[in-house]
């Protein structure tokens, strides 16, 4: 976690200097992104909040995800992780966000393996996402998708904002 708290620090830091805000919207990791994000002091003067979406009722009705595309794809997408992310971006009325979606375990889910993780992050005109497939047990699979996505959100908000 002291790897994660050390991302945390950098993107707060980048955000605050930069005057940007930056968002949320969490599936398998169930708002252990937010929380580390949070846990940084002056996270205030950049984080606006997080989504816990981990039902998919949840990722339509808040995050505005589109019902057909999680009937035809299921929820571990490429395409998910990418409409959470703006859906947060636009609900919590931030610059960036990043999402989480993906299979911890400990069985496969929508067709796809343990491991599984996709992580968007979304900024106005722009977003990535990347897949990942992480070994290990349910916990170790959240805590390496938390540690990626603090990864991919410092990336993308230091390539953005230079």
């Amino acid at each position: 976690m002291s790897g994660d708290l050390g991302a945390a620090e950098a993107i707060v830091h980048e955000a605050v200097g930069r005057r940007v805000t930056i968002a949320t919207a969490e599936s398998l990791t169930a708002g252990m992104v937010c929380s580390v994000l949070g846990a940084v002091s002056g996270a205030s003067g950049a984080l606006q909040g997080g989504i816990v979406a981990y039902q998919n009722s949840v990722k339509t009705a808040v995050l505005g995800v589109d019902a057909a595309l999680l009937d035809e794809v299921g929820s571990v997408d490429a395409r998910v992780a990418l409409a959470m992310s703006a859906g947060a971006c636009r609900v919590l009325d931030a610059d960036f966000a990043v999402a989480t979606t993906g299979v911890a375990g400990p069985l496969a889910h929508d067709g796809k393996p343990v491991g599984t993780v996709f992580v968007a992050v979304t900024a106005p005109g722009h977003s990535e996402v990347a897949e990942y497939h992480f070994a290990g047990n349910r916990e170790q699979i959240r805590q390496k998708t938390t540690a990626a996505s603090l990864e991919l959100l410092l990336t993308f908000l230091r390539a953005q904002t230079e």
